[in-house]
């Protein structure tokens, strides 16, 4: 761990959030914006008969959805420091700098790259598995932690 991050953390008494919290609220927000896209498209969704035409109604609607996840986790980050999840799992984002709730700038990036980090295989979720600090792509970025809170 960055000796500097590790001594800013240690005095204001601050722990990492574990890898099995951020697990576990990415899970719950990706389950709300699911069931969000699903009450979105409505009727559509459930007449569509095979998985096949779930599917292209959900192709249909990509961007759209894309624009809901980054608009959900810029706006809960910047104000509150966590999204649903993550607020259920007790854990918050916080700027390591100033260990405060991140300004809208950081959220946008965090949140932006966050969804880049998905579309490349999630890749950047793996790295923040690995990493000591626990930063993912999107926290590196936006020089962002996850912390307990």
């Amino acid at each position: 761990m960055n000796e500097e991050i590790e001594q800013k953390l240690h005095s204001e008494g601050i722990i990492l959030a574990s890898v099995k919290k951020r697990s576990m609220a990415f899970f719950i927000d990706e389950m709300l914006l699911s069931l969000l896209l699903i009450i979105a498209l409505g009727d559509s969704f459930f007449q569509a008969k095979t998985v096949e035409e779930m599917i292209i109604l959900t192709n249909q609607f990509l961007l759209e959805f894309i624009a809901m996840k980054i608009f959900y986790q810029a706006f809960f980050i910047m104000k509150y420091g966590a999204t649903l999840g993550k607020i259920a799992m007790k854990i918050k984002v916080v700027d390591a700098k100033i260990l405060q709730t991140p300004n809208v700038v950081v959220a946008l990036n965090r949140s932006i790259i966050r969804i880049v980090s998905e579309m490349m295989f999630y890749l950047g979720f793996i790295w923040g598995i690995m990493d000591p600090n626990r930063q993912a792509w999107h926290d590196k970025s936006a020089k962002t932690l996850v912390v307990n809170v």
